[in-house]
């Protein structure tokens, strides 16, 4: 009875390399979709955003020319829109920072001693 053959083995050997870069390339696809999700998200903080702030000042402008509105109705309202663009600003700083944190990179492996 003989054993495996050098061939086999060398068979065998390939099979593992040939799963391993497929895993390899399917990881590296998952990678680029969650740089690409997190590009999006990104580009949709940024929009949230300036939209919030076109809107306020839209806002302000119509207070501004308002007529109707008496001075502390107008002074309660600027207080109002300087809390809300705190509000903003807070929501988009977080935003931010939990996407740009979303993947941290790996720390490099330990050393093993020689």
């Amino acid at each position: 009875m003989t054993g495996p053959s050098e061939r086999e083995y060398k068979e065998k050997l390939d099979k593992i390399l040939e799963k391993t870069s497929k895993t390899t390339r399917d990881i590296r696809d998952k990678f680029t979709q969650i740089e690409k999700v997190k590009a999006e998200a990104l580009k949709k903080t940024e929009e949230l955003k300036q939209n919030a702030d076109r809107e306020i000042e839209k806002t302000i402008i119509e207070i501004t020319r308002s007529r109707d509105l008496a001075n502390e109705s107008k002074e309660r309202l600027e207080k109002e829109i300087t809390k809300l663009k705190h509000k903003i600003q807070d929501t988009y700083n977080d935003l931010k920072k939990r996407v740009s944190e979303t993947i941290i990179p790996a720390p490099p492996p330990a050393e093993t001693p020689s």
